[in-house]
């Protein structure tokens, strides 16, 4: 039985086997939550082979860490917070940019003018390059509230920062890109 469909007793039993070294239990743990890191490390990174890399990183530090973790708090912001710091480290290491690859136009699509369901296509390749181009604090921020739909309050729990410097960050970050949408609309 699937981590998320299984009663609270039982996905508490699943956590509490493998903080105890139960590495098939943590794997369902994983499972459950793969999806949503692996997306938020490509929105970070935007480069498989790094995300690959920081996902394995983060999973290990996870494993490592998880005789410590309080059943009081919640796995999945807990495996966010070490997911981005993993994130974080591999940018530190490769000081290049994420790029959009997800959105990216290939030589074999036309160039798009008329205004229908094409033309938003072009818009989220847009939205892609422009969040792509935001710092990473910034970046990161809009990923976590925009993107994965936390709250302010749990975005600044994962990050690891005030519920004001989310808010901050998101309102530069807003700003930034409003700017750069009305800017390609010339």
């Amino acid at each position: 039985m699937p981590v998320a469909t299984a009663p609270v007793s039982r996905q508490l039993q699943i956590l509490e086997d493998a903080r105890a070294g139960d590495q098939h239990a943590f794997g369902l743990l994983l499972r459950h939550h793969d999806d949503r890191m692996r997306a938020l490390a490509w929105k970070l990174l935007g480069d498989r082979d790094r995300m690959d890399d920081a996902l394995q990183e983060a999973y290990v530090k996870a494993w490592r860490s998880l005789p410590g973790f309080r059943l009081d708090a919640n796995f999945g912001t807990w495996l966010y917070r070490i997911t981005y710091n993993a994130c974080i480290d591999e940018l530190r290491r490769g000081a290049s940019r994420p790029t959009p690859h997800d959105f990216s136009i290939t030589a074999e699509q036309p160039a798009v003018t008329a205004a229908g369901p094409e033309r938003h296509a072009v818009g989220a390749d847009t939205v892609a390059r422009l969040l792509a181009s935001l710092p990473d604090d910034q970046r990161v921020t809009v990923v976590l509230v925009d993107g994965e739909g936390f709250d302010n309050q749990t975005a600044a729990r994962i990050l690891g920062v005030a519920v004001g410097t989310v808010a901050s960050r998101l309102s530069r970050a807003r700003a930034t890109l409003r700017a750069g949408l009305r800017e390609e609309d010339r």
